[in-house]
C-alpha cells in the first residue's frame, strides 16, 4: 500500500470511527424495540418497548433494569410519562379490538401496575400522551367517527375521561398519526397542547389553548401521504416550535421533513430538510439552543433553530429524551444509547 493510500485509508478509518462515537451504545440485555423515552432527572429514564418490555435506569445508565409488564407480551408500549423514579405511565399502541389499546400506571417503580384505562371500540389506536403537571394529562388515538379520539386525566394518571368530539375537527379522509416517537402529541407551557399528523393530502398539526378542551386545525405546506406526513413535535417556548416527518417507508428520501413556527402554531413555515435528509421521527432541545432530530436515517443537529443542519451520525433511532446534559435515543432491536456532548465543543 503506498504511504497516499495508507493515509487515505486511515483518515477514512477515523472519520468512520469519529462518526459512530457520537452515540455510546448502552449494554442492555433486551431485543425488544423502543419508540418511548422519558428522561426525568441526569440519574432516571425510563423507556418503553415492545413485548410488553420496559426498561429503567435510576444512576444515569450505569446499571438498567430490564422488565416486562405481567400479561402484557403481546403490547406494545409506544409512549411512556414518568413523574419520579417510582411512579410511571405507559401507553400500549395497537388495535383495541385485539385487547391492545391500554394505558397502564405504576407506583413502585414497575413491580406492579394497574391498568388505568382500556378500550376495544373499533377503531381506537393510541398514538401519544404527555402531561402538563403531575395532575393534568392527555393521551390521543387515530380517528373514530372522523374525529381524533382524546383523553383527559386529572388524577395523575389514575382515571381517564374523553373529551367530546363535537370540538374537535374532522379529519381528512386517510388522516391520522403516526405512533412513532411519543412526540406526535405534546404539550406545551401551562395549557397548550398539539398534534400532528399524516395520511391525508398535507400535513395538519391540531391546536388546543385550554387542556384539550376545544380544538382549532392548522394546514400546513408539509406534503403527506399514507406513509409520510409529520411524525414529531418539540416547543422550546410558548412561541417557538419545531415539527419534524418525512415516509416510513423510504426513510432516506430527501423530501421536506422540517417546519418551524415563531407564533405559537398559528402558522408553520417550511425550513431546509435535516443532514443526513430523510424520516426524522424525534426532535429535542439541548441547552435551549441545539435542537437534535432523530430517525431512521439518522441524527441532526441544528444551532440556529432549524435554520441549517449537520450531520451527528447515520445510527438509527425513533425516540429521543434529554434532561440537563443527557442526551438518550432508543432505537430497533435493543438500542439505546447517550449522545456525547463533547461534540458540540463549549
Amino acid at each position: 500500500m503506498t504511504t497516499l493510500k495508507y493515509i487515505t485509508y486511515l483518515f477514512v478509518l477515523l472519520l468512520h470511527q469519529n462518526t459512530y462515537a457520537q452515540w455510546i451504545k448502552q449494554n442492555v440485555a433486551t431485543d425488544a424495540s423502543f419508540r418511548a423515552i422519558h428522561a426525568i432527572s441526569k440519574k432516571v429514564v425510563w423507556i418503553g418497548g415492545s413485548k410488553g418490555t420496559f426498561i429503567k435506569t435510576t444512576d444515569g445508565g450505569k446499571n438498567w433494569q430490564v422488565k416486562q409488564v405481567p400479561e402484557a407480551e403481546k403490547l406494545d408500549f409506544r409512549d411512556v410519562h414518568a413523574f419520579d423514579e417510582n411512579t410511571a405511565i405507559l401507553m400500549s399502541a395497537g388495535e383495541a379490538e385485539q385487547g391492545h389499546a391500554k394505558i397502564y400506571r405504576t407506583e413502585d417503580g414497575g413491580n406492579t401496575w394497574n391498568i388505568v384505562y382500556q378500550t376495544s371500540e373499533k377503531g381506537i389506536f393510541f398514538d401519544g400522551i404527555d402531561f402538563w403537571d403531575k395532575q393534568n394529562g392527555i393521551a390521543f388515538s387515530d380517528p373514530i367517527n372522523g374525529h381524533f379520539f382524546i383523553i383527559k386525566t386529572k388524577d395523575g394518571g389514575k382515571t381517564w375521561l374523553p373529551i367530546n368530539l363535537e370540538n374537535i375537527p374532522s379529519n381528512q379522509e386517510g388522516e391520522a398519526a403516526f405512533a412513532a416517537s411519543g412526540t406526535s402529541l405534546i404539550v406545551s407551557g401551562k395549557n397548550n397542547v398539539y398534534i400532528c399528523t399524516g395520511g391525508a393530502s398535507n400535513a395538519r398539526i391540531f391546536k388546543s389553548i385550554n387542556q384539550g378542551e376545544n380544538w382549532e386545525v392548522i394546514n400546513t405546506s408539509m406534503p403527506a401521504g399514507k406513509t409520510n406526513g409529520l411524525f414529531g413535535l418539540r416547543f422550546w417556548d410558548n412561541l417557538h416550535g419545531i415539527a419534524v416527518g418525512g415516509d416510513y417507508l423510504e426513510i432516506n428520501k430527501a423530501i421536506p421533513n422540517v417546519l418551524i413556527t415563531n407564533d405559537g402554531g398559528k402558522t408553520w413555515l417550511d425550513a431546509p430538510q435535516t443532514n443526513p435528509a430523510g424520516l426524522k421521527e424525534g426532535v429535542a432541545i439541548y441547552k435551549k439552543k441545539i435542537l437534535i432530530a432523530v430517525g431512521p436515517s439518522g441524527t441532526s443537529f441544528s444551532k440556529d433553530f432549524g435554520k441549517s443542519w449537520k450531520a451527528i451520525d447515520t445510527s438509527p433511532f425513533h425516540a429521543i429524551s434529554i434532561f440537563g446534559n443527557s442526551i438518550w435515543a432508543v432505537g430497533g432491536k435493543g438500542s439505546i444509547a447517550k449522545l456525547d456532548t463533547s461534540f458540540f465543543g463549549k
